[in-house]
């Protein structure tokens, strides 16, 4: 079967797959900025109109968010966004908290430096006029903690870092809309890697668990204000 054929007859499996991967970064987007609100409910079919497409796109794309933990689905009355619960949100970065520690310590007792150290030092340990000062920070800060745990060694803490900061990124991200919160983390990513690199374990262990606990604190507020509005908002369409 010539090339040309074999897409002519296979064309179906990959544009819906395409179609539910642009859907599910959607929905995601308009969870993320607070257009769906956490508690809200709706249909596969209203997804489905707004975005002109059938059912089955979006009905992939939500069930991926499902497994995310982004939306429920109640098979009575359609799907809801997930309502914060702030008490899981915090139990997820004391869990972090104790990655990161463990963490640390392994980093402390390396004899060579990784790789994923050196990088990170040439991110974080610039001059302030070299920082990157928008929302593109907050990945940054994902791969900072991510990479500091993976440079570890044990690839099945990092994969549970990993899941868990996906977990807590819709609340996570939004310490970067406020300018000084961009300051301190340039500060304190510094002062934890030049702690591990004289491998002061405890004094970085400290350091990180503030650094991590201020973060909580500070998105916690910012996400209960960031709601107020966006009800506000709602009501006043």
């Amino acid at each position: 079967m010539s090339p040309a054929n074999f897409l002519n007859k296979h064309p179906k499996p990959a544009r819906r797959e395409s179609l539910a991967e642009r859907i599910y970064g959607q929905i995601k987007a308009m969870i993320f900025n607070f257009q769906l609100l956490p508690g809200d409910f709706f249909s596969e079919a209203e997804i489905a109109e707004r975005f002109e497409a059938s059912r089955t796109p979006v009905r992939e794309a939500l069930y991926r968010l499902r497994r995310e933990h982004y939306v429920d689905v109640h098979f009575r009355s359609g799907w809801q966004v997930k309502p914060f619960d702030f008490k899981v949100f915090e139990e997820l970065y004391d869990v972090r908290i104790l990655l990161e520690k463990a963490a640390i310590e392994r980093l402390c007792q390396l004899t060579s430096r990784p790789a994923q150290l050196q990088a990170l030092r040439d991110f974080w340990l610039v001059p302030e006029a070299h920082w990157l000062t928008d929302i593109r920070l907050s990945e940054r800060d994902r791969e900072f903690h991510s990479d500091l745990v993976a440079a570890a060694g044990n690839q099945q803490m990092a994969q549970v870092h990993r899941d868990i900061s996906e977990r807590i990124h819709i609340i996570r991200r939004l310490d970067f809309t406020k300018d000084y919160r961009i300051s301190a983390t340039y500060q304190e990513h510094a002062a934890i890697l030049e702690a591990i690199e004289q491998r002061r374990t405890d004094h970085a262990q400290r350091l990180m668990t503030s650094h991590i606990s201020v973060s909580r604190d500070e998105v916690r507020k910012i996400t209960i204000h960031m709601l107020q509005e966006a009800r506000a908002r709602h009501q006043e369409a």
